[in-house]
């Protein structure tokens, strides 16, 4: 396990302190899963972001080979 200081607004600090007494979790457990719970949020955003971009190099070649099939249709 790595050791970390971390500097922490007043009113984030006392949120937590609040919320870790009343959930009877420690302050370190808390705080580790907060950010776990971050990294799985930003990597679904990643995910989506390269997704979209994906769909879309995807949805252009599919419309040009769409396209000449229509023109091999339109030949006929």
């Amino acid at each position: 396990m790595k050791n970390l200081s971390l500097k922490m607004d007043d009113s984030v600090f006392n949120e937590t302190e609040k919320i870790t007494a009343k959930i009877s979790k420690n302050r370190n457990r808390y705080i580790n899963e907060a950010v776990e719970f971050y990294n799985m949020l930003q990597k679904r955003k990643l995910i989506s972001r390269q997704l979209k971009k994906e769909s879309k190099v995807v949805r252009e070649e599919s419309m040009k080979v769409l396209s000449e099939f229509e023109k091999l249709l339109d030949e006929d």
